[in-house]
């Protein structure tokens, strides 16, 4: 049974890094050609994809969040990692990593195969 959890801070200052891990569990994060995703939903807003990390390391971005987004992954430790730079409290969201078969840049559910959830709060 496949199954991924979100890991980090549920505050983080404005200005900071922001870094998420996602422990997969049930599957080699090598295995196949999966695209390892973040996705995020701010309160009262839509789901938001972040980027995506495939299994030799290619990355892809969400062009809306420039380059303040990082996606690396752990082999050893069968886990990926978000970063966000310089956040502000428009960051503030619920944070999912997520396991997709093809790269989807835009999200109207969650997606099947997801973490719970953490929520993530930018404030002073």
């Amino acid at each position: 049974q496949v199954q991924l959890q979100e890991s980090g801070p549920g505050l983080v200052k404005p200005s900071q890094t922001l870094s998420l891990t996602c422990t997969v569990s049930g599957v080699s994060i090598t295995t196949n050609n999966y695209y390892w995703t973040w996705i995020r939903q701010p309160p009262g807003k839509g789901l938001e994809w972040m980027g995506a990390i495939r299994k030799m390391g290619d990355t892809y971005y969400s062009p809306s969040l420039g380059s303040r987004t990082s996606i690396s992954r752990d082999t050893s430790k069968n886990q990926f990692t978000l970063q966000l730079r310089s956040v502000t409290p428009e960051d503030t969201a619920v944070y999912y990593c997520a396991r997709e078969a093809a790269l989807v840049r835009n999200y109207y559910s969650l997606p099947i195969l997801r973490g719970q959830g953490t929520r993530v709060t930018v404030s002073s």
